[in-house]
């Protein structure tokens, strides 16, 4: 935080008294910080995002005031685009001033641990680096205006079932690599003025009360300079959260929650530095909200209507288009049939507290009809009721309306009831009406597209009955007129999918055990979530990671990397080159994978480490340069509680998705930083022979076992040879992976405790 607001700050505590301390450490109701009126501390107004301001004019999930509804997080992530998603949060910002609101709630970054997550639509990927790096972008957008974000839900939430009481049980690997890194690349790189803990446990703590997240990684490690807000009812012991680093509690408790700060502070409990410091932190915020605050700012309604139409375009993934029968050439169909209830009715944004009033609702039957420029060129069918049931006269007349047309776009999906906020979704699959729907017109249509509105990967069993498959999230408010801008390819699709598709439930790396029904989800599955579990497994899904089609075709020309050896202290630089080998201009998703061809330690087959979306005229080649350093190349080492990276060879793996990775340049690593865990009582042999200082004492140990070990004598035959070899083998293994406090045992006792203990001191 800006040292002048901190300086502020700190002068405006020494003059408060402890009760508005308290006070100001807890919300003004539902959307409100308390002002301190006697020192001219104003109140700032927090409310929901991410991808619309949703400014409640009253308590809970009230009616909100209206404002753009811009494509959902699982949908912008899809553009792979940082840059429009900067611009997007620039518009949101603005959006902010002119409702009158100080920090917006967002965005959220969680993994997408199961596509069956309730929340999964509000979250970008499965990927931190993804995650992260959009995140980042949509901040600097939003703060930009003046206005603060907070980036949530810290950390590990990744489920909707029993979100307030369940504990999300993980290793500590997994928690730095996985669940981490988009918090860490979002704080270090946006910096957020505020950081929203989540509802549930981590390994048995509540998040609101972690002082190892919250402090230690949080504010020690990163940087982070802003303050903690609870999730709405997120707290449970007030005075805990506060000694963990939870500044401010929302909604507001009136004064229960404050009387217990004032009564810790005074038996003792709560010390008064702890006290001030917290307040410190949410009055600098408060200040800087206020000192950002522009009057008069006016709401761009039809600007901000035409960059959520971009934005949902940008983001639309093509999936499958046999035969190219995308896009649509309105001028030479005599008749296109454009079936389901989504067409008129459109699924447009997620529900929960992240739902927006929009300003205006685009629906794509009226875009197309108004690109076609004769109503009579478009038949239109129903097809399913809101809960996506269909009726035999409802599929009757959805065949009729095909059969008269040269096309048939189906458009399908998930109603509002499939998922949520607050519950996590059931299945995979789509409505079964849905699915008769899309097999029904199939069988009488060859030329059907199937267009999908949805927040989260579904099954598509009737995938091989159609020619082409659009994936459109929930596109916001212009999402029509985006779809229409690509059904007829005034748009060309660049849309890139941020989370796999798996053939089945079955297929899932979190299959059966999620979500968690005994308070406890254990993360059993570790670092292999999404494409790391699919692509270790070479368990083929149904559409990979960064996969997306485009109406013009890309040729990856050439990889160069500055460098064929590197130390783990260089950076290094590595360019990829792109082609536009097609009849049209169009953009490219160009991703960056790595991959350790002899990992010493378990790790994922490769890792998405860099990405760049460009634009392409037909014929233009281009070059694209990413920076590496140590972090990409490192694994996070649990018993080291650092990033660490082995001396070898290391593919860097170029292309248009996770399982089209057509260059590949390799490079020599050479760890220069090498440490090595503490010896203990509990080491194994085979740590010392490893170890710098232990190693000395290797020979030691391992006489003192006191086991023979065979040799390999020359004169053997062959055969007798081998079997001693083996034999050998098998004994040095045994004798390896001895743990040292069983030697003296081992030796009866010649060996003694005191010796082994002078050894370990020695090694330190």
């Amino acid at each position: 935080m800006n040292d002048d607001f901190s300086l502020r700050a700190k002068e405006l505590v020494n003059r408060m008294t402890l009760e508005e301390k308290a006070v100001l450490l807890t919300g003004n109701g539902w959307w409100a910080t308390h002002p301190i009126d006697r020192l001219g501390v104003p109140s700032i107004s927090l409310t929901d995002g991410p991808h619309g301001v949703r400014k409640g004019q009253g308590a809970g999930l009230s009616t909100s005031v209206p404002a753009t509804c811009f494509p959902t997080a699982s949908a912008l992530s899809c553009s792979w685009d940082a840059d429009l998603i900067r611009e997007v949060g620039v518009a949101l910002g603005e959006e902010s001033q002119a409702i009158d609101v100080q920090i917006l709630l967002g965005p959220g970054i969680n993994m997408k641990r199961s596509p069956l997550g309730g929340r999964n639509f509000e979250y970008f990927s499965e990927d931190p680096v993804l995650a992260g790096r959009l995140a980042a972008a949509y901040i600097e957008g939003v703060q930009s205006q003046g206005v603060g974000t907070s980036l949530k839900h810290y950390a590990v939430n990744n489920q909707e079932f029993e979100r307030m009481a369940t504990s999300s049980n993980v290793d500590e690997r997994t928690l730095h690599e996985i669940y981490l890194p988009a918090f860490e690349i979002a704080v270090r790189e946006g910096k957020p003025w505020t950081v929203m803990s989540s509802y549930n446990l981590v390994n048995g703590v509540y998040a609101s009360e972690h002082e190892e997240l919250l402090r230690d990684i949080l504010r020690k490690k990163w940087g982070f300079a802003g303050f903690v807000v609870s999730d709405w009812g997120g707290i449970n012991d007030r005075v805990a959260g506060l000694k963990a680093g939870t500044n401010l509690e929302m909604p507001g408790s009136g004064r229960y929650n404050a009387n217990k700060i004032v009564e810790a502070v005074q038996s003792g409990a709560l010390s008064a530095d702890q006290l001030d410091e917290s307040v410190r932190e949410v009055l600098a915020v408060i200040l800087k909200a206020h000192d950002g605050h522009r009057a008069g700012v006016s709401l761009d309604v039809d600007g901000h209507h035409e960059l959520a139409r971009k934005a949902s375009g940008e983001s639309i993934v093509l999936l499958k288009n046999v035969d190219r029968l995308l896009p649509l050439n309105v001028n030479e169909l005599t008749r296109i049939a454009i079936i389901g209830e989504f067409a008129k009715l459109p699924r447009y944004q997620g529900s929960g507290s992240s739902q927006v009033n929009p300003t205006q609702v685009s629906n794509v039957y009226d875009e197309l009809v108004k690109i076609a420029g004769d109503e009579q060129k478009v038949v239109y069918a129903v097809g399913y009721n809101s809960e996506g049931e269909v009726t035999e006269r409802l599929l009757d007349d959805a065949r009729k309306a095909a059969v008269r047309a040269e096309v048939a776009i189906v458009f399908a999906g998930l109603p509002d009831s499939y998922e949520s906020e607050g519950f996590d979704r059931a299945s995979l699959d789509i409505p079964l009406g849905h699915q008769q729907l899309i097999e029904a017109v199939a069988s009488v249509q060859p030329n059907v597209a199937v267009v999908l509105m949805n927040g989260s990967a579904v099954t598509m069993p009737w995938a091989d009955k159609v020619k082409a498959i659009v994936e459109a999230w929930l596109g916001g408010q212009a999402g029509g007129g985006a779809l229409a801008d690509v059904l007829t390819g005034a748009v060309n699709p660049s849309g890139k999918l941020a989370e796999t598709f798996p053939n089945s439930i079955y297929d899932t790396p979190t299959f059966p055990h999620f979500p968690a029904r005994n308070r406890h989800a254990n993360y059993g599955e570790g670092i292999f979530i999404g494409y790391r579990y699919y692509d270790t497994k070479n368990l083929r899904p149904l559409f990979p990671f960064g996969f997306g089609l485009s109406y013009t075709t890309f040729s990856y020309t050439g990889i160069k990397a500055a460098a064929t050896s590197i130390k783990d202290t260089d950076d290094l630089t590595v360019e990829v080159s792109v082609k536009n080998t097609g009849a049209v201009a169009g953009k490219e998703v160009v991703q960056l994978y790595l991959r350790e061809q002899h990992p010493l330690v378990l790790r994922p087959e490769k890792e998405l480490r860099a990405f760049q979306k460009i634009t392409l005229s037909p014929g233009e080649e281009k070059t694209v340069t990413f920076r590496l350093s140590k972090r990409d190349f490192a694994y996070y080492d649990s018993a080291l509680r650092a990033w660490t990276v082995h001396s070898g060879k290391f593919d860097i793996l170029a292309g248009g998705s996770s399982r089209d990775l057509p260059l590949k340049a390799t490079v020599e690593m050479q760890a220069t930083d090498l440490r090595y865990p503490q010896l203990t009582r509990t080491s194994m042999l085979k740590d010392f022979q490893n170890h710098p200082k232990g190693g000395a004492f290797y020979e030691e140990l391992l006489d003192a076992i006191g086991m023979k070990i065979p040799s390999v004598d020359e004169g053997l035959s062959a055969e007798a040879a081998a079997e001693r070899k083996k034999t050998r083998m098998a004994v040095m293994a045994f004798l390896d992976e001895m743990i040292v406090n069983k030697i003296p045992a081992f030796s009866e006792g010649k060996f003694t405790d005191d010796r082994l203990d002078e050894i370990l001191r020695e090694v330190q």
